[in-house]
Order: C-alpha cells, then sequence, then structure tokens
C-alpha cells in the first residue's frame, strides 16, 4: 500500500460513477485526497459552486476518515470526454507541479504521491512528474451526459447531490382551487418528494383547528415551518423535481386580506426562498367548504387571485397559469407543462 495519492475531478454533479473510482483508489492508498475544480463548461440550469460539491463529497465520505477533499478553484481541466487531442505532457506536468509544491501534504517521507486516473483517460499514457495508477472504467457512466442532462440520469447521481439537481414546483392559487389534491397526484406520477401547506397545519395544531385566534405575529411562525418542510423534502428529493404545496407568496396575500397589511418577513422569505417554478391554478373551479375555507364568494376569490398576481409582479415572479376548470384536463395540462420544463429543456 502506497502513502498518498490524489484526484483531481469536476465531480459536477457527483454520481456513483465517481464514487465507485474512489472506492478503487482509495483501497490502494493509506491517505487519498480529492481536489475538486470547477467544470470548463458550466450547466446554465443549476446554480453549483465548489462548496456545494465540497459538501457532497465530505457527506460521501464522512465516514471514510483517509478520504480528504481539497478546493482547486484556480484549476480548470478539460473533461473526460473533451477532444484530448491537444494534450501534452508539459501541459499537465506544469499543473502537477504546481499542486505538489502549493500543497505539500501529498509529500511523504520525500515520496510523491500516487495520482489516479480512469484507465482509458490519455493522461494514464503519459510520462508525469508523479507515478500514475489507473482506476476501472465506470462504462455505465457518462459524466458530460449526466452533467447536461441530470434529470434523465437521476438514478446515477449520488443522493447527497441530487438535493441541488432537484427542482422547486410549488402549485399555488386560491382556496378550493385544487392546489393539494393536484400536489398528491403529481407526487404519485413523477414519484416525488412534496411539503405540504403549514398554514393549513399550524391551524390545526396551533390553533385548534380555526383561524378564529390567527393574528400577525402567528405568519412569520407558519412561515418558518414552510421554510423547514422545503428544505426536508429537498434533502430528500426522490426525483428532479420536488413539489411545494402553495408558497410564500400566498401566505402574504392570506396576511394582507385578513391583516390588512403586508409583513416584512413574508416578504423577505420570498425573495431569499425562491422556487424554480410557480404553477398557479385558476379559481374556476367548484368551491368546496371544508371548514377552514372562507373566501367563497366569486368576487372574493377573483379579488384574491388578483391579489395573488399582484404580489408575483412585485416581486419579478412569473408563474404558470393553469385555467382549464375540469381538475382531470388541469393534471393532465400541468403535466405537459413539468415535462417541457424538466425533462424536455437540455441538451444530451
Amino acid at each position: 500500500m502506497y502513502d498518498v495519492g490524489f484526484m483531481i475531478g469536476h465531480f459536477e454533479p457527483l454520481h456513483l460513477g465517481h464514487v465507485r473510482s474512489v472506492l478503487h483508489a482509495c483501497g490502494q492508498v493509506k491517505t487519498l485526497y480529492l481536489f475538486i475544480t470547477p467544470h470548463p463548461k458550466p450547466n446554465p440550469n443549476f446554480k453549483i459552486n465548489l462548496k456545494d460539491k465540497a459538501r457532497w463529497l465530505t457527506n460521501a465520505f464522512a465516514d471514510l476518515p483517509f478520504v480528504h477533499v481539497v478546493l482547486l478553484p484556480d484549476v480548470v481541466t478539460p473533461t473526460y470526454e473533451d477532444d484530448h487531442s491537444g494534450l501534452k505532457a508539459d501541459n499537465a506536468n506544469a499543473i502537477l507541479s504546481d499542486i505538489l509544491q502549493r500543497f505539500d501534504f501529498l509529500t511523504v517521507n520525500g515520496q510523491k504521491p500516487i495520482l489516479f486516473v480512469d484507465e482509458t483517460h490519455p493522461l494514464a499514457n503519459l510520462n508525469l512528474v508523479t507515478p500514475i495508477l489507473t482506476t476501472p472504467r465506470q462504462t455505465e457512466f457518462n459524466s458530460t451526459k449526466i452533467h447536461n442532462n441530470p434529470a434523465l440520469y437521476w438514478q446515477s447521481i449520488h443522493p447527497h447531490a441530487r438535493p441541488n439537481y432537484t427542482k422547486l414546483i410549488t402549485i399555488v392559487g386560491g382556496e378550493s382551487s385544487g392546489k393539494t389534491t393536484l400536489l398528491h397526484k403529481l407526487a404519485n406520477y413523477y414519484g416525488a418528494s412534496f411539503s405540504l401547506e403549514m398554514g393549513r397545519i399550524f391551524v390545526e395544531t396551533d390553533l385548534g383547528g380555526t383561524e378564529l385566534g390567527m393574528q400577525y405575529s402567528d405568519y412569520p411562525l407558519m412561515a418558518s415551518d414552510h421554510e423547514q418542510a422545503l428544505r426536508q423534502a429537498k434533502e430528500k428529493a426522490t426525483a428532479p423535481l420536488t413539489l411545494v404545496d402553495t408558497d410564500f407568496v400566498t401566505t402574504q396575500a392570506f396576511c394582507e386580506v385578513y391583516e390588512g397589511k403586508t409583513h416584512p418577513f413574508l416578504t423577505a422569505c420570498i425573495d431569499e426562498f425562491r422556487m424554480d417554478y410557480t404553477i398557479m391554478l385558476a379559481s374556476n373551479t367548484e368551491w368546496v367548504a371544508d371548514g377552514m375555507r372562507s373566501l367563497g364568494q366569486t368576487e372574493q376569490r377573483k379579488s384574491f387571485e388578483n391579489r395573488l398576481k399582484s404580489i408575483f409582479a412585485r416581486h419579478q415572479i412569473e408563474p404558470y397559469f393553469i385555467d382549464n376548470p375540469n381538475y382531470h384536463e388541469r393534471f393532465l395540462q400541468t403535466v405537459r407543462l413539468i415535462d417541457k420544463l424538466i425533462f424536455k429543456d437540455y441538451q444530451e
């Protein structure tokens, strides 16, 4: 067994092929360092930084104390699938020599560390300043395809990286517009995780099932519960979309209706915890009283819908509007929209 080894990669996203290569490498050295570099062609649909990737790797190997993560923000290397015809030993050695000089912990007892590369990578055939060992080619994992279209390769992405690659889709609308039923249909259709409407749960758990005692100071509490539910749903994401029943805009709208004023805490939540996509349901379905709904008149429903639109505009949010009054057609219309947004807007 060798003392020290290292690997250099983009790990964007971290997928099971990466992990298998790391496991092969760390079985041959006492200490393995994983150097994370920026991706040369970032996917514009996702905002991923080096610390996101550091979090994935440190969590993935938290129980393997001999695996360490290092950030290498100023080195950009091509992807495996790029054209490497111009790759020369001089270029690679310049990068490796700089790394050895900057990170002296790589050299132990005067011995240079082992560089691990894929067995089919062009670096494996070059004469480098560090000794090389190869890891088996993970043929079932194409890093470029996974990077370009993570939704289609969801099962290949490591669980710790999935929260950064699931899109938050919130379903909003007035009372009795079918939000919750639609959310449960979509969650089953896509096998997606979801968070429920925290305002309704707050009324049930803290106010005895009636809004009679609700007051201005309750709205931040509901919003805090909502943010926590969002984070939990995203952390356990089971699909490239995570569904959200209602949003902070809706809570703000109810606050303005019942309290007559905007709440600054909700304003901050709307701006800080942005959804990726907002789907707004028209209030043109039959109104059903359930004991907790109070805005059932046609004028009230239309007024609340317009208030939602006004708050969305105030925060530069453009919702997708679903206006079919038939529940099943509304579901099908939403599925077509989500398929386009999540699964068809990326390049292979």
